[in-house]
């Protein structure tokens, strides 16, 4: 048998240095997050802005977020269940509504900072790239760079559909299409067609319609919401359409009304005061005498 030398010795497990919490919880890419957050030394006190795009199961979250030393600072954010205000009651985490919920960030956050009516973005969508340049009478566009976290940066994937929202709503995000969907490797190019039908939910539609000639059941059962509300495949792109009017109509932010009772009334919820030692003690000989008397083991 081989010698085989032994690496973690005691003087390996002396040196030994546990790795960040969030990495070991593998929540966080520190190798990407020190190259997203790294300033310019010749810049003081100039923060790199990052567009955080995360999703859940049924929510998308899109944050401009800038680190400093006590922590990162959340600039502005927009969700995706705030789209039904704007008309867009079902499918909220698809590709259109990422594209939406980006939309969303870009005229909220441009419209804080007094760039909504000087970077107005695209106002006519047709699935061709472009980034926003810099207007030679006002200032330069705030530029923000994507952070997709721990997500696999796929072609077609939809962070690059809230990507898309942001640069289209007016916010300027270094990125070029290889990552949209109807990018063709081979030839090297977009058709614009695909990424254009995949803004305005046409996947979703041609699904839908296909769906329900094949297997009905099945149609029935997937797009349970869509036939509550009443929405049939052709009603689709003119939702988003609608949609992406009315953000850049009104981007602002309405938080919802909590249930507070009214001063001088009392809550539902009536917390319970801990027992006293003895309080628990005779408790638990309450419950012994009972137990004896149902058993006839009390002699009365």
């Amino acid at each position: 048998m081989p010698f085989v030398k032994v690496v973690k010795d005691r003087a390996y497990f002396k040196r030994y240095q546990v790795k960040y919490r969030r990495r070991r919880e593998g929540k966080t890419d520190y190798y990407a997050r020190k190259r997203l957050i790294v300033q310019a030394k010749n810049k003081y006190n100039s923060p790199k802005y990052r567009l955080v795009v995360r999703f859940t199961n049924a929510d998308i979250i899109c944050q401009i977020i800038y680190a400093k030393i006590q922590g990162d600072v959340v600039m502005c954010s927009a969700y995706a269940h705030e789209l039904p205000k704007y008309g867009v009651q079902v499918g909220l985490t698809n590709w259109a509504a990422a594209y939406c919920t980006g939309l969303l960030l870009a005229r909220r956050v441009l419209a804080k900072l007094g760039l909504d009516t000087k970077y107005e973005g695209v106002t006519e969508v047709d699935g061709t790239v472009s980034i926003t340049e810099e207007n030679e009478e006002g200032p330069r566009p705030f530029k923000v760079f994507l952070d997709v976290g721990l997500k696999r940066t796929t072609t077609g994937a939809r962070v690059f559909g809230a990507m898309k929202g942001a640069s289209d709503g007016g916010l300027f995000v270094p990125h070029n299409e290889k990552r949209f969907p109807g990018y063709d490797s081979e030839s090297k190019s977009l058709d614009s067609e695909v990424l254009r039908d995949y803004i305005f939910g046409q996947h979703v539609s041609s699904y839908m319609t296909a769906l329900e000639e094949e297997d009905e059941e099945k149609y029935k059962r997937q797009f349970g919401q869509y036939i509550a509300k009443g929405i049939a495949a052709d009603d689709i792109e003119e939702i988003y359409t609608q949609a992406h009017a009315k953000i850049r109509a009104d981007p602002t932010f309405v938080p919802t009304k909590k249930n507070v009772p009214a001063p001088g009334t009392k809550s539902k919820y009536i917390k319970q005061t801990p027992l006293t030692l003895k309080e628990r003690q005779n408790k638990v000989k309450q419950k012994k005498l009972n137990f004896m008397r149902q058993h006839g083991l009390l002699d009365e």
